[in-house]
């Protein structure tokens, strides 16, 4: 279907034109139409599958044909779960917005809170935001959402998994009126606190489904090596890197000091490559990423900060140093590459400490997949058997087992354990044990 028969303003197919877009990929076939006729949506599609046009365009649309409810509160707020992904939603819709009245704004954690009210007073159409950062302000007053006309939820499942539910709810108690619209979308409808609160926000949604997650991206092809220990994975690494031709390429660990490590050794080797970590600030952040989208390096060494929002079309490979622990990481990933209709290699190293995150991903996936080989490089280790449960007394000693007594609770300290739900990491106080603080490296959004 061609973006022309959806009805849009002649400024929005211009803008279309000039981004380099023809024709509507199957979640905006879907989507735009419904999003249009002032449905509420939940949607899901694969990575890479053009969803961000899918809501923007009729947000604008909407904008364009329709007087505003409030003249000094905003029309429209979208939500993400990372700043990344917020900077590349905020690229694509400063594009449609250029050559009209209409403002935007990028409101992000990690920012200059104060520079933010300064914009945020000067009263925008668009806010592109993270919810903790956007729920403060809301706190604060530094703006009201009683004229929002529509609420946009990217990557909702992200944003629950990650703690936001509470700054989520806040937002959208501010804005219950029954002339706002919402628009949901997730990487998968299976996501059961995902469903729950589509229930509380959502107003007789349509329900779009384009793919699975657990479908298989037909441009990516991958490759998994048994992998024996850390040097093993290092001289695996260096083979390919030298091996493969490659445009760009990203390579994800798990923690940020295996990052730095890789950094350092590929760098001494002479090769073009830079590093992306939860502990670098914004600015830091925001200098790697359109060096790196400008094709300054050509490796870019990350956790899973970077598995998700980033539109990078000249990267090539993927390499796995480690598998994540959820199965979900591994799609969003390998969709770093083989986007917008081009090829891509997927690259996974499996070692023991691997062994189960390969086998939830291909249960994940539905699919069994086998591991290659690289001369000279083959792997002792052929993978980790099933624990087999535990024995019982009774069978193993043919002995009755005795009654345990329970204890009364006398001359027992009472116990005073708290326990913290859904609260950001970064807000939490640091508790120390003797023998050493033990630091938790896996958790890298905000």
């Amino acid at each position: 279907m061609q973006f022309n028969e959806f009805g849009l303003d002649k400024r929005l197919l211009s803008a279309i034109e000039h981004m380099g877009f023809e024709q509507a990929t199957q979640i905006q076939h879907q989507a735009i139409p419904a999003a249009m006729s002032g449905h509420d949506l939940i949607a899901s599609s694969k990575t890479g599958s053009g969803k961000t046009l899918a809501y923007l365009l009729p947000a604008m649309q909407r904008l364009i044909k329709n007087r505003p409810l409030a003249k000094r509160d905003p029309r429209v707020v979208i939500l993400t779960p990372t700043r990344e992904l917020a900077k590349q939603v905020f690229a694509q819709l400063r594009l449609l917005t250029s050559g009209t009245q209409f403002k935007s704004v990028l409101i992000l954690g990690g920012e200059n809170f104060n520079d933010q009210v300064k914009v945020l007073e000067k009263d925008p159409q668009f806010i592109v935001a993270t919810p903790g950062r956007l729920a403060d302000h809301l706190s604060q007053g530094h703006f009201y959402l009683n004229g929002l006309e529509l609420l946009i939820l990217d990557e909702a499942d992200r944003m629950l998994d990650l703690g936001f539910s509470k700054q989520l709810a806040q937002i959208n108690k501010a804005a219950d009126h029954r002339k706002r619209q919402t628009l949901m979308f997730s990487a998968t409808l299976d996501h059961a606190q995902v469903n729950d609160f589509a229930l509380e926000l959502l107003n007789k949604p349509k329900r779009i489904a384009i793919g699975h997650a657990h479908s298989e991206h037909k441009d990516i092809n991958k490759r998994f090596y048994l992998c024996d220990h850390l040097d093993h994975k290092q001289a695996l690494l260096e083979h390919f890197l030298s091996a493969e031709d490659y445009q760009q390429m990203i390579i994800f660990t798990a923690t940020r000091s295996d990052t730095e490590r890789l950094s350092k050794a590929l760098s001494a080797q002479g090769l073009s490559t830079v590093a992306l970590s939860g502990d670098l600030n914004q600015s830091q952040r925001n200098q790697i990423m359109d060096g790196f989208s400008k094709g300054q390096q050509k490796i870019l060494i990350t956790t899973d900060l970077a598995s998700r929002g980033l539109d990078l079309t000249n990267v090539s490979h993927v390499i796995n140093f480690d598998l994540p622990k959820h199965s979900e990481e591994f799609v969003h990933r390998i969709g770093r590459t083989g986007r917008a209709g081009s090829k891509g290699d997927a690259i996974s190293f499996v070692g023991p400490k691997d062994w189960w995150s390969f086998k939830n991903i291909e249960a994940f996936l539905q699919q069994n997949f086998s591991f290659e080989q690289v001369e000279g490089l083959k792997a002792k280790f052929k993978g980790l058997k099933p624990k087999k449960a535990a024995i019982s007394d009774k069978k193993q000693t043919g002995a009755k087992k005795k009654p345990v007594k329970k204890k009364t609770g006398q001359g027992r300290k009472a116990s005073n354990k708290t326990f913290h739900f859904a609260e950001d990491a970064g807000d939490m106080p640091v508790l120390r044990r003797k023998g050493g603080l033990q630091e938790h490296e896996d958790n890298e959004e905000s």
